[in-house]
């Protein structure tokens, strides 16, 4: 290698965040599937099932978020976060209809009635998930690790801990008397920063969720960048 060439390598290697993760925008990223759902609503599990089979489908995001609104005292959903009834209540002023259970935003672009399997796959089919910033995530033993690429325009960053799979009897309610198998339950949902289009890395403590994914996303629902904790579709 030339001594020119060997100072260019050295000189864009200094512009690099340091540390474990590396931001490596793939061709594509999955599609992101976000479920509003309750134990306290009787229409919900034909979607906490359709969320389960679409979690499995290669190139998917699934996410489970338990709203808090349907808690009363007959039952009270132990997944349900406040953060998800601040998601949902975000996307209602892009889409019509209000807040309603169960719900499906597919890729920030589109609401659907949770249980609409038709529907569904035909969004996840014409959804076009290009990796627009370069995103890593990696969970180290101080916590995780994300590392933005520049781009431009400006997005929140996202960090989303999610449980695989829970087992939940339920004992009362609208639900009393079933068993719910339910999918990708979130468990914690961390505004990690905001992003201006520079290249950044960001250091959290390890939140709460088995898995991990981060979403760079725009203020009105476009999906910039998607990195996970482990792969997808699996």
């Amino acid at each position: 290698m030339s001594a020119r060439r060997l100072l260019a390598v050295l000189a864009l290697a200094a512009c690099l965040p340091a540390g474990p993760a590396v931001a490596q925008p793939p061709a594509s990223r999955p599609v992101v599937l976000e479920f509003f759902t309750s134990q306290g609503c009787s229409s919900c599990p034909p979607a906490d099932r359709l969320l389960a089979r679409l979690a499995h489908q290669p190139g998917v995001l699934a996410l489970g978020l338990h709203v808090t609104y349907w808690n009363s005292s007959a039952w009270r959903d132990p997944w349900s976060l406040a953060a998800a009834d601040a998601r949902q209540r975000h996307y209602v002023h892009y889409f019509a209809g209000g807040l309603f259970t169960p719900e499906l935003i597919v890729d920030g672009r589109q609401a659907l009635v949770g249980s609409d399997a038709r529907g569904a796959l035909d969004a996840i089919r014409h959804a076009h998930p290009i990796q627009h910033v370069a995103l890593a995530l990696q969970v180290t033993p101080g916590g995780v690790d994300i590392v933005a690429g520049a781009g431009k325009g400006q997005a929140d960053l996202l960090l989303f801990g999610y449980d695989p799979r829970h087992i939940s009897a339920i004992g009362r309610g609208e639900n009393a008397g079933l068993t719910l198998r339910e999918a990708d339950i979130v468990r914690s949902v961390t505004l990690a920063s905001g992003w201006h289009g520079a290249a950044e890395r960001v250091l959290l403590p390890r939140p709460a969720g088995a898995r991990l994914a981060a979403i760079l996303q725009t203020r009105d629902g476009h999906i910039l960048a998607v990195a996970t904790s482990r792969a997808i579709g699996r």
